[in-house]
C-alpha cells in the first residue's frame, strides 16, 4: 500500500512536468488544471489498488493524463456544443469585412491628402505615429499649445471632410 508520504512525493516531483505536458496539449490554464487533477486521481487510486511501485512515475502519469484527455475529447464530440443563438451579439461575431477596411482606409488616405500640410503633418505625427505633444512641436517648431490647436483643428476639418464623402 502506497503511503501519504510517497503519495505527497510523487505528486510534488511530477506535477510541474505532468501539467505542462497537458497545458501543451490543451492550450487553456483551467483545462490543464482539471485534467491534471484528475490524472492524479486516477493514478494514485491505481497505484493503491495494484500496490505499486512505480519508479518512472512522470511516464505513467503521462501516459494516463493522455487517456483522460482522449475520454474528455471522445465525450465532447459525442455531445457536441451547445449554442444559445439568443445570446450571441452579431457584432462580436461578425468578422470583419477585409475590403471594407480596406475602402475605409483609402478614403482616410485621399481626406489626409485634401488637408492643408500642416494639419496632414500633426494628424499623421500625433494620431497615426503616435508621438507626443511635445515630440511633435519639437519636430514642427512650434509651441506644444500651437500643436494642441492645429490638431483640434485638423480633425474637424478631416472629420467635415469625411462627412462630406459619405
Amino acid at each position: 500500500m502506497i503511503d501519504e508520504k510517497s503519495i505527497e512525493e510523487i505528486c510534488s516531483s511530477t506535477w510541474e512536468p505532468l501539467y505542462r505536458f497537458i497545458y501543451y496539449k490543451v492550450q487553456n490554464r483551467q483545462e490543464a488544471e482539471d485534467i491534471t487533477q484528475e490524472t492524479y486521481a486516477k493514478a494514485l487510486a491505481h497505484f493503491q489498488k495494484n500496490n505499486i511501485k512505480i519508479d518512472k512515475h512522470i511516464g505513467f502519469l503521462k501516459t494516463v493524463s493522455l487517456n483522460v484527455l482522449r475520454d474528455k475529447w471522445r465525450k465532447s464530440k459525442r455531445q457536441g456544443k451547445v449554442i444559445d443563438i439568443e445570446a450571441i451579439n452579431p457584432k462580436e461575431a461578425a468578422v470583419e469585412d477585409p475590403t471594407e477596411a480596406s475602402a475605409q482606409k483609402e478614403m482616410l488616405q485621399d481626406a489626409l491628402k485634401i488637408l492643408k500640410e500642416e494639419h496632414r503633418t500633426v494628424i499623421e505625427l500625433r494620431i497615426i505615429k503616435g508621438y507626443s505633444v511635445a515630440e511633435t512641436a519639437e519636430i514642427m517648431n512650434k509651441q506644444e499649445g500651437n500643436i494642441r490647436v492645429l490638431q483640434y483643428r485638423a480633425l474637424q476639418n478631416l472629420a467635415a471632410i469625411l462627412k462630406n464623402n459619405d
